[in-house]
């Protein structure tokens, strides 16, 4: 794949930092366009989509949060990075929370400024990479969205080093699942996974899951127990719901992550140990450091390569991947004969939020295939909310939609009449931004493609303009 320029969109009212910013990037193979206020901004990114935004909060004439909200309403596709004097941990955790892909403090430093860049266009550049190396199945995910891609991608990447992986995502989107990717992509797959739910454990009993305990420690400890630190030596130890481990306990496990050693609950021999340490929460853990309830130190000490699992609303047309292949897996297993959906019964499962992720979707298909024994899945079939949605208020209606009369002349048998595809294709899809009054997602939802189709087609079309 040829390396291509990045564009990258500068947004800094004071003139003398932003020669400074453009002096540090000089070695980046990247086009820096820099203007001084928030409209500019906005102008140039409705235009031509930036790979990334480094974004100044204070501007002279709107807050830099305003132009992080317009990218977002919009899913524009390009990378932002906050820089600003006024740094804390509150503004990092609400910017990051709306969007931002990370955040700098003035004054910052030329390697600083160039990892953080360097690290945001390698994510925009994926985009490219996962069109041409798409996959559907992988490790135990079934889904062939370019979130999903990406999430692939980094678990490639992550699991032949020993770095520690922070995943993180709604309930129910697959944290096990990815952790067991990472171990089994991992060189340490013949070796042990063991996996600890914090959430699940009584946290007066946590640390001698973990650890281990001699005999008598405690009252009950009628003999001594290997914890799970000693049965991942060699593999994996995988820690989910980090966030809800007691705060005196996260204060030994930083020191277990730094030392690799530990001594069991009563005992007094240190043991050393060789793990790769995965971690999973369903909350924000900047929030969580924030109010105190989660250690920053521990925080860093885990956050080496984190993993975000996209919610399946986000996830494209991979509910329906997803639910076919569970169809076809749970018919097997109760002896149905269920074969495939009804194209009414899709565009109700494509419709639903599904705030229960992959985990309500498993719900659903099972209580179809148990109570239900047909060829094809019928709306009727569907088990409440869902039983609640018609296919016809699924789709949302075209209001002001105008037929486009093609002239007689255009229907000839004169070969040169007729129009390039994507000419047709750029009438549609102009059409249906305009109908919704500028609104890309809502344009994409309506014409069965992701945003991030729309933003790469215009610029196809603005380059090819460009260049004739």
């Amino acid at each position: 794949m040829n390396k291509v320029a990045a564009n990258v969109l500068l947004v800094e009212d004071s003139m003398s930092l932003a020669t400074v910013y453009m002096q540090y990037l000089t070695k980046q193979p990247c086009n820096i366009t820099h203007v001084m206020s928030g409209q500019e901004a906005l102008d140039l990114i409705d235009k031509q989509t930036p790979n990334a935004v480094l974004l100044d909060l204070e501007l002279p004439d709107m807050n830099g949060r305003e132009i992080l909200a317009h990218i977002q309403e919009q899913a524009i596709p390009t990378a932002v990075i906050i820089i600003t004097s006024h740094g804390s941990v509150d503004i990092a955790v609400e910017v990051m929370r709306a969007g931002a892909v990370d955040f700098i403090e003035k004054p910052c430093t030329a390697e600083r400024i160039n990892v953080t860049l360097e690290n945001a266009l390698r994510r925009q550049n994926l985009e490219e990479f996962v069109e041409l190396h798409r996959r559907d199945h992988y490790h135990g995910f079934v889904g062939a969205s370019l979130p999903m891609q990406t999430v692939y991608h980094i678990i490639d990447s992550a699991a032949t080093s020993k770095a520690t992986v922070f995943i993180t995502g709604e309930s129910g989107t697959g944290k096990e699942v990815c952790a067991q990717a990472v171990h089994d992509a991992s060189p340490r797959h013949e070796k042990p996974f063991v996996a600890l739910n914090c959430a699940a454990i009584p946290r007066d009993l946590m640390e001698s899951e973990i650890f281990g305990h001699a005999r008598g420690a405690f009252t009950g400890a009628v003999s001594a127990r290997e914890g799970a630190a000693a049965r991942a030596h060699g593999g994996t130890l995988f820690l989910d719901e980090i966030c809800e481990m007691d705060m005196d306990l996260q204060s030994k496990l930083l020191r277990f992550i730094q030392t690799s050693s530990f001594q069991k609950v009563g005992g007094n021999t240190l043991q050393t140990v060789d793990i790769r340490f995965l971690c999973a929460t369903n909350r924000d853990p900047t929030e969580e450091v924030r109010a105190g309830r989660f250690r920053e130190d521990l925080f860093y000490r885990l956050h080496v390569i984190p993993i975000d699992l996209p919610p399946l609303r986000q996830r494209e047309d991979d509910v329906i991947l997803i639910a076919q292949h569970l169809l076809e897996s749970y018919s097997l297993e109760e002896n149905k004969r269920f074969e495939r959906f009804t194209a009414e019964t899709e565009t109700i499962l494509r419709t639903f939020d599904w705030p229960g992720n992959i985990r309500q979707l498993q719900n659903v298909i099972r209580n179809i295939v148990v109570l239900n024994d047909h060829d094809v899945v019928t709306p009727a079939m569907l088990p409440p909310p869902l039983s609640e949605i018609s296919a016809s208020t699924a789709i949302p209606a075209l209001t002001g939609l105008q037929t486009v009369e093609v002239p007689a002349t255009r229907v000839s048998s004169d070969i040169t009449t007729i129009r390039p595809l994507w000419e047709i294709e750029k009438q549609v899809i102009e059409q249906t931004i305009e109908i919704c009054d500028g609104n890309i997602p809502k344009a994409a939802a309506l014409l069965e493609i992701s945003p991030s189709t729309i933003y790469r087609k215009r610029q196809q079309w603005e380059s090819a303009t460009a260049s004739s």
